[in-house]
């Protein structure tokens, strides 16, 4: 059984008057944000206004880079070279470091936005451009990705010697290999469902897919989606099974 795990959420995903997620709503339940930077979502107010807001809650603060994709929220595969891909996480994180150092805070760990995830997951050359680009901007860089953590760039990264955290998603579902089930429309959580599924991996290291299926997977973290219509619920729910299975809710430490 885990003695501790990190609840972390994608945060400062507006973008001027259009509002995406409820960051107030969520943050007493999470230890670790994922603050958009500019390019899929967010603007510099929303960054600077995020980070404050987090520092308040005690919340560690990572970068989440996308594709210059405003429009389609970053989930438009593009086709980039890995030098793109390497400038797109600097100037990124670069955006980011600064917002936290008016607030005296210091970046946590970097994890990548919808479609760039997913060039990441499959292509080696991409993967290492973006590992070098980790590597150089932290003294001690952590990369998050959704478990399993076997994937172009968290491969990438483990070669370099970054750390990698592993997280579970209990608002989504699994595939029988251990990947994720995306949504194409957002519907609320079964919260019951969540929490059981929250417990069992704590407890056993294993999810459950959707044939019935337990399937191992290397996390430290759990991922709740701000955005759902019940999220906020969800967070609440999972927080309560974590208390009281007597699992300690804390980020992770770099």
């Amino acid at each position: 059984m885990l003695k501790s795990i990190d609840i972390n959420c994608d945060m400062g995903e507006s973008f001027g008057n259009w509002k995406m997620g409820d960051d107030e709503g969520m943050m007493p339940y999470i230890t670790t944000a994922n603050v958009a930077c500019g390019f899929h979502a967010s603007d510099p107010l929303t960054m600077i206004d995020t980070c404050r807001k987090a520092k308040d809650h005690k919340i560690a603060v990572g970068a989440h880079p996308g594709l210059p994709d405003l429009l389609g929220f970053g989930r438009r595969t593009m086709n980039i070279t890995p030098e793109d891909a390497y400038a797109y996480v600097v100037y990124q994180v670069g955006a980011l470091q600064a917002s936290l150092a008016t607030q005296g805070m210091r970046l946590h760990h970097i994890k990548p936005h919808g479609a760039f995830y997913s060039v990441l997951k499959t292509s080696p050359e991409l993967a290492e451009a973006v590992a070098e680009a980790i590597e150089k901007l932290s003294d001690h860089p952590i990369l998050y990705w959704p478990a399993p953590t076997s994937a172009a760039l968290p491969t990438a990264c483990k070669k370099r010697g970054i750390r990698v955290v592993g997280e579970i998603y209990p608002d989504l579902h699994y595939a029988a290999d251990g990947s994720l089930v995306i949504q194409r429309q957002k519907h609320e959580t079964d919260v019951a469902f969540a929490c059981a599924q929250v417990k069992r991996y704590v407890q056993t290291g294993k999810v459950e897919a959707l044939d019935g299926s337990l399937v191992e997977l290397d996390a430290e973290s759990l991922c709740i989606h701000g955005d759902g219509p019940n999220s906020v619920e969800v967070a609440r729910a999972i927080q309560r099974t974590l208390q009281d299975i007597g699992c300690e809710i804390k980020p992770v430490l770099q």
